[in-house]
């Protein structure tokens, strides 16, 4: 399991591994992956931190930071780059009646507000704004070999700025023509995100979309995500033409996942079909069990979701209060996660996901080498 990106990025198998955990990405990148760091939740300062912990537990490995700059969100005809001034604008277009039904929900759960005087910065991410620190304080660690953009395709300048720095670019994908168009930018690997994966997804299959993008964007390197969880499938992608794989969803009950334990339950516990697409937490489709927070936003009262950052921004505070709380609030956690879930029946650590998925990756290349020499 040895391709060219292999080499460029000095790993050992093209086995990316996005999450939100830094002890996650460090034991992939130790085990011979490549682990990314999903920045999107962090304030600059608190990256900062992370990113510091990182250098110091991967040892000589690279890893990568994720971050979010979508090509269309409110507030981006502003032209602030100011991220408190945006949030200040953004926040006086979340209606009252949003926060109002926000409100209706947590207090019908029993949920408990923050305590007196304690609130959240509502804008994190989301924007070029909020982006840009984070990529700034990716930026100055030199193990970081690797920035992704996990919506739409990133902004020249961006794409500009690090490449002067000798490092990669990649961009998720749920489309041909906005592979196509991540690749006039200059993005380096693209990653093609089937519907099945957890997160922000497109509406194609990931059997499907993996040989279109391949094509589409030849000669330029294709990472397949989503609904990835076994060698077989790394193999299937593989034999499609992707250069290496991205993944998520598997690492969210692995050992050193930082989830509560109410949420690594709830996965452990899902089937394939508890999960659905939708707008109710970020403002975009996303994929996520479903949850009765998923439930109230499709009732027939429930307001439109905004659009984002908007969506996210108003439910930032509930996601806090929930957090709080959790056995409160087992039955509307958010838990993104994709399709592959069914198969999420066991915590282990990350050195033995990654060796039984090169396990059965080996395996299900001599089965088909035993089957073309019986031809």
């Amino acid at each position: 399991m040895h391709t060219e990106l292999c080499d460029r990025l000095g790993i050992e198998f093209p086995i990316f591994a996005f999450s939100h955990c830094r002890d996650v990405v460090a034991a992939v990148s130790k085990a011979g992956g490549f682990g990314v760091l999903g920045a999107l939740g962090f304030l600059p300062e608190q990256l900062e931190i992370e990113l510091k912990w990182l250098d110091e537990h991967v040892g000589d490995k690279p890893y990568g930071v994720d971050i979010v700059i979508p090509t269309k969100y409110e507030g981006k005809g502003t032209g602030e780059m100011d991220p408190e001034k945006l949030e200040e604008q953004l926040r006086g277009m979340i209606p009252p009646q949003h926060r109002a039904f926000v409100e209706r929900i947590l207090s019908e759960h029993d949920i408990p507000p923050l305590p007196e005087g304690e609130h959240f910065r509502e804008l994190h991410g989301w924007t070029l704004a909020t982006a840009t620190p984070q990529l700034k304080a990716a930026l100055r660690h030199p193990k970081v070999r690797l920035i992704a953009n996990a919506l739409g395709t990133p902004p020249k300048e961006v794409v500009d700025e690090i490449h002067q720095t000798g490092r990669l670019v990649a961009a998720l994908s749920g489309a041909a023509k906005h592979a196509l168009k991540h690749k006039a930018m200059g993005v380096d690997i693209i990653v093609a995100n089937g519907y099945d994966g957890g997160g922000h997804t497109g509406e194609i299959g990931s059997v499907v979309l993996w040989p279109e993008v391949v094509d589409a964007v030849a000669p330029t390197p294709v990472l397949a995500a989503g609904g990835i969880g076994t060698g077989r499938q790394i193999a299937a992608a593989l034999a499609m033409g992707a250069q290496g794989v991205w993944t998520g969803s598997l690492w969210l009950t692995v050992q050193e996942s930082d989830l509560l334990p109410v949420q690594i339950d709830s996965l452990l516990k899902a089937t394939s079909r508890d999960t659905l697409r939708s707008r109710s937490w970020t403002g975009k489709p996303a994929r996520m069990l479903r949850t009765e927070w998923t439930d109230a936003w499709e009732a027939p009262d429930a307001p439109k979701p905004l659009d984002m950052p908007l969506q996210g921004m108003l439910t930032t505070t509930a996601m806090a209060r929930m957090t709080r709380h959790p056995e409160k609030s087992r039955s509307m956690m958010y838990n993104p996660v994709g399709q592959i879930v069914g198969r999420l029946n066991a915590v282990r650590p990350v050195k033995e996901v990654i060796r039984q998925l090169v396990e059965e990756y080996l395996d299900a290349v001599d089965r088909l080498q035993r089957l073309n020499a019986g031809c």
